[in-house]
């Protein structure tokens, strides 16, 4: 496996979006981050900054937020993927200390402002550029390490628009419809025999069954 981002996979990576969670109240908590990594899962999350330490937190942060110096010592040595949702600029100095300190090297961030993926590239952050159907051009195809490939009005995408990137030497990030409140399992059947692709989804171990039985 590549030490910094797992791209000789022959299998689906699961994403739980938030962490594995079972009720509302427990999107990106402790409880829902332990049991993704207990299950085997990567995670994605949300990162803001309050009082000079990087939280985890999806609104505005109000200083009672799990850090993620603390996410970090939760995965204890797993290096399970990281997506790090960027939701404030000026964090990527700190992002890259805390990642080489828990020797966490597969990660990856993205849905940053454009001044800061440019920041981000230059510290040598593995950053994901966005492609969606509200955003057809992505922003610094040629330097980013993937795509976040979101679906917000539509499932617009199939099998030949993940191919052309994957033969791009770009890694994939599919956002499941589910995130968007819509059925995911037919979607599914389009991308279930592309291998080297990552899925974020609100249900984690029904896509651990589909695509890795």
């Amino acid at each position: 496996m590549n030490k910094s981002l797992c791209n000789n996979y022959k299998t689906t990576i699961i994403l739980a979006h938030r962490g594995y969670w079972k009720t509302e109240n427990e999107k990106n908590t402790k409880a829902a981050f332990e049991r993704a990594f207990d299950c085997g899962f990567g995670i994605e999350t949300d990162l803001r900054d309050i009082k000079g330490e990087i939280v985890i937190s999806h609104n505005m942060p109000k200083g009672n937020e799990m850090h993620f110096e603390e996410l970090l010592r939760l995965l204890d040595g797993r290096n399970l993927t990281l997506a790090l949702n960027i939701k404030a600029d000026g964090q990527a100095e700190e992002i890259k200390r805390l990642l080489e300190k828990y020797n966490q090297t597969n990660y990856f961030t993205f849905d940053m402002s454009i001044p800061e993926m440019v920041v981000q590239h230059k510290v040598g952050l593995n950053v994901f550029t966005g492609l969606s159907d509200i955003v057809p051009i992505p922003i610094m195809f040629e330097k980013a390490k993937g795509i976040w490939l979101d679906c917000f009005n539509s499932d617009w995408f199939r099998e030949k628009e993940i191919r052309d990137i994957l033969n791009r030497n770009k890694q994939v990030c599919i956002v499941s419809p589910d995130l968007h409140k819509r059925e995911h399992k037919k979607v599914w059947e389009r991308y279930k025999n592309i291998s080297k692709i990552m899925l974020c989804t609100d249900y984690p171990e029904e896509a651990e069954e589909y695509f890795n039985e």
